[in-house]
């Protein structure tokens, strides 16, 4: 390859990491949501970077919009039954420099909210790795073949915040429940069915019930989050805690809980 087609070359990669994660690379984030449903008007994220070489982040707001699978896809206007929070937040600092194992504060205040309409507004805020090094994060060095290219990914994570109105009408269905047991992997798949006017965030539990009614718990799965204006997520997860279950026979119950313990929504599945 000659030089020029190798000059052509030159571009960058840009990798963007949504919630729930709250810890990308060297970036420690907590907590990894913040929710405004009450009388407080300010919170605080907490940052910290635990690498050994000095990292600048730009702070900043995206808008995403989730699939019924739960991917994240970026929106410039919301959808239909979906409100961003973007207009009664403000935040400070925009920027941060984190020397190895330093931490700061970021603050976070609703501002303009006298006039709020009931339900829900959500925004994420999305911590961006800034390589000042080198334009472009590519570093170019001639060698004796010609230019070397050394592509530098560009570390990005998000977290939500939400902002709540009124009293919820939210409720939780959980439907359409599969259990496969035909690969190396024992997976549960079914459909968390919302309605109302605000998101859901919780755990899923399973539970085996025996035929004797003995209880065991097969699998959990932490932070399942179901966004307005999403009427429905699809879902599934391994069973790791299975072996030994006979799941031929009893049955399987499958809860979705708040982080503070109350039950959103329970079912059950007969094993045949």
């Amino acid at each position: 390859m000659n030089k020029e087609l190798l000059r052509v070359c030159l571009f960058t990669i840009t990798v963007l990491f949504t919630a729930p994660l709250f810890a990308q690379g060297d970036l420690m984030i907590m907590p990894k949501r913040l929710v405004f449903d009450g009388s407080q008007r300010s919170q605080e994220i907490n940052l910290a970077n635990t690498g050994s070489d000095t990292a600048v982040y730009a702070i900043s707001f995206v808008n995403y919009k989730m699939t019924e699978n739960g991917n994240f896809e970026q929106v410039e206007t919301p959808e239909e039954g979906q409100r961003f929070a973007t207009d009664f937040l403000r935040y400070f600092p925009r920027r941060v420099t984190l020397a190895p194992n330093e931490a700061q504060t970021i603050r976070v205040q609703l501002t303009r909210t006298g006039n709020l309409e009931q339900g829900e507004y959500r925004s994420h805020m999305y911590f961006r790795a800034v390589e000042e090094q080198t334009a472009l994060g590519v570093e170019e060095a001639e060698d004796a073949e010609g230019i070397s290219i050394n592509i530098k990914t560009v570390f990005g994570i998000s977290i939500p915040i939400i902002i709540r109105h009124g009293a919820s009408t939210t409720q939780v269905e959980l439907q359409d429940l599969v259990l496969d047991t035909s690969g190396e992997q024992i997976t549960l798949s079914l459909s968390i069915n919302r309605s109302g006017n605000m998101s859901v965030y919780g755990n899923l539990k399973a539970e085996h019930i025996s035929t004797n009614g003995k209880t065991t718990e097969v699998g959990t799965v932490k932070g399942v989050s179901v966004y307005t204006p999403n009427s429905k997520r699809n879902f599934r997860f391994e069973l790791r805690d299975a072996a030994g279950i006979d799941l031929n026979n009893g049955r399987l119950r499958i809860s979705y809980s708040e982080e503070k313990g109350a039950t959103l929504a329970s079912t059950e599945k007969q094993l045949e």
